[in-house]
């Protein structure tokens, strides 16, 4: 893809799943990737597999909920290589401890809730905050955001997840409607279910056999898939799509 050579691309969330693929793919197409995750072990491991392989890479803890680090984060990733071009936020809860007591709007717990906005929506505010000042510091860059299809969809349980990716789907619409003539694009990818490393270890279930029924798609998704789109929305090659929430569901929303 073209322009992501050279580019120092910050991503959020970039030890495990998604975030690794990405991490990956983005190091593939030349550029320097500085992983952020909670996990630094975690981390710092993705950005040894890109070392490893020829390329540039830093991995840094960070989390995503707490302001000061995340301050810390996008400073350290801007000093670098001097400053920051592109930005993926991809950071969220999933352990089973919290999507798995997601329950619905009249008996989930309110402090699970909390947290789940203060994760998955808070925190990518918390990271806009900080890219946006570094992207505009190179006349413009690109963010890309994971949304989900529960954005939109609707389900009967997970209504904090639903929630703070819908809160995801209208920041990308107002951090391009404010930012866009100053060179920032913000989009969104919006997954289906995605088979990664720990989905895959529990085996094929009935939520996957479920979501293989939906999709007109003969598979479920792959990290990559996912990875690929946000490899796109941060070349220059979309550098006409702005404001945008691009469904990678293997049709299943047919939005």
């Amino acid at each position: 893809m073209r322009g992501l050579g050279g580019k120092v691309a910050a991503v959020a969330g970039g030890a495990g799943g998604i975030g690794t693929a990405t991490c990956l793919r983005l190091a593939a197409e030349g550029a320097t990737v500085v992983v952020g995750d909670r996990d630094a072990a975690a981390a710092a491991a993705v950005a040894a597999r890109i070392t490893e392989g020829g390329g540039n890479a830093l991995g840094l803890g960070m989390d995503v909920s707490d302001e000061a680090s995340v301050a810390a984060f996008f400073a350290a990733a801007a000093d670098f290589q001097g400053g920051v071009d592109a930005v993926h936020v991809n950071a969220a809860d999933l352990s089973p401890a919290v999507i798995g007591n997601d329950t619905d709007a009249l008996d989930v717990d309110l402090g699970l809730f909390d947290h789940t906005l203060a994760v998955n929506l808070r925190g990518h505010l918390l990271c806009t905050r900080r890219a946006v000042p570094l992207l505009l510091a190179k006349g413009g860059g690109p963010i890309a955001y994971t949304s989900s299809a529960a954005a939109f969809m609707g389900e009967p349980a997970r209504p904090s997840y639903a929630v703070a990716k819908a809160g995801i789907n209208a920041l990308v619409r107002h951090v391009a409607s404010r930012w866009g003539k100053e060179g920032i694009r913000a989009n969104a990818v919006a997954p289906g279910l995605v088979v990664t490393p720990t989905v895959a270890a529990m085996g094929v279930t009935d939520v996957q056999r479920e979501a293989l029924r939906r999709t007109p798609s003969p598979r479920l998704g792959r990290p990559e898939d996912i990875a690929a789109m946000v490899a796109f929305l941060l070349s220059d090659d979309g550098e006409w799509v702005n404001g945008q929430v691009v469904s990678v569901d293997g049709g299943t929303s047919k939005r």
